[in-house]
């Protein structure tokens, strides 16, 4: 009953920006955590940002500086703004959220299916 749904992905060249977004919906309860995640072809899948409840934002180190993570608890959502694009920022980008349902009060997480961001001249 929990979807969340990205947009925002696509293709750009060095240096330009992309802002993804992500909706959670579903029988939600309360979100906990809310995060990017991103995985290129033959790595591991890694956490890119993640921002708590109370606004509390942690970053990849290869990020920092350069990609804003926000969110409306209002709307169920979390942002991504990505600037001064790297080719090394090519990946499948996930959005995930920490959350509890309604009827169940453990923490589960929740995956999207993901949006593609190449970066490329």
């Amino acid at each position: 009953q929990v979807q969340l749904v990205e947009s925002g992905g696509g293709l750009v060249q060095p240096g330009g920006s992309l802002r993804l977004s992500c909706a959670a919906s579903g029988s939600i309860f309360s979100i906990y955590t809310m995060g990017w995640y991103r995985q290129a072809p033959g790595k591991q899948r890694e956490l890119v940002a993640d921002i708590s409840a109370g606004g509390i934002t942690n970053y990849a180190d290869s990020v920092k500086g350069r990609f804003t993570i926000s969110r409306d608890n209002a709307k169920n959502t979390v942002d991504l703004q990505m600037n001064s694009l790297k080719p090394e920022d090519t990946a499948v980008y996930y959005c995930n959220i920490k959350a509890t349902v309604a009827g169940w009060g453990i923490q589960q997480s929740y995956w999207g299916q993901g949006t593609q961001v190449t970066v490329s001249s």
